[in-house]
């Protein structure tokens, strides 16, 4: 059995990947405020914004932590096509919540619908992460701990979609993202302590990338739009701005006629 070391750089991934996935969540929860206070064309891309934010902001939690992981006796690899379907499923499967959440018209049923379709795309996005690696050696799982880590992925999602439909103050968003991002890492690392790998030593060469070639950069870039996008919506005047600053200018343009 190969040891497996879950944090090769010490805290670094673990606590960066904690503030991607927190970062995310925030992003995405802002989104769907905003969204729940539009309609029309509006609505639709607030939605958008949300889902690409919280699918990425989950992929790259899961692929930054990655990068402290390491297995004794073998290098590892990461099959690209696959990470990168990875990151779509992400996004797609997540979006299907959010929208749920942002159009349905029962809250409690698009609720449960929403948080169950996101939860399991997350487990879906870190599974098919981890198809994606490429080792001398076979992989296995614990099936009980897989469960308890699908399981975290449900009630954490549903659980942020609550505090989207529900909460509304900037403060209070804080707080949820930071508990939705503690509960994104505590499934990551549930379903890799899930991970038991029996390496077969050989001086065959992998196929794939190194994290460091593809992962990382893939990562800086999709963490850079997060903070991009971050600036953009925090920058972007919410409904109620729009309603006062409208009302405000109905008085100036009444005197001036």
């Amino acid at each position: 059995m190969g040891h497996l070391d879950h944090a090769t750089f010490g805290w670094l991934t673990p606590l960066l990947s904690y503030v991607m996935a927190c970062i995310g969540a925030a992003l995405g929860l802002r989104c769907t405020v905003r969204a729940l206070g539009a309609s029309g064309r509006s609505r639709r891309n607030w939605l958008l914004t949300a889902a690409s934010a919280i699918g990425t902001g989950i992929w790259t939690m899961h692929f930054v932590a990655m990068l402290g992981f390491s297995v004794s006796g073998t290098d590892i690899r990461y099959n690209v096509p696959l990470t990168m379907l990875s990151l779509l499923v992400a996004m797609v499967v997540v979006g299907a919540g959010v929208f749920a959440v942002g159009y349905g018209r029962d809250r409690g049923r698009a609720l449960v619908l929403g948080g169950l379709t996101t939860g399991l795309g997350v487990a879906s996005m870190h599974y098919l992460g981890m198809a994606a690696l490429r080792l001398h050696g076979d992989v296995n799982y614990d099936p009980v701990l897989v469960g308890i880590s699908v399981l975290i992925a449900v009630v954490a999602a549903t659980a942020a979609l609550w505090a989207a439909l529900n909460i509304k103050s900037p403060i209070a968003v804080a707080v949820a993202s930071l508990v939705m991002g503690g509960a994104v890492s505590s499934m990551h690392y549930t379903g890799m302590i899930a991970v038991s790998v029996r390496v077969s030593p050989s001086g065959e060469a992998l196929p794939g990338a190194t994290a460091m070639q593809f992962i990382f950069p893939l990562a800086v870039g999709l963490g850079s739009y997060l903070f991009l996008t971050s600036a953009f919506v925090a920058l972007s005047p919410t409904a109620g701005e729009r309603e006062a600053s409208a009302s405000a200018q109905r008085p100036v343009e009444s005197v001036a006629r």
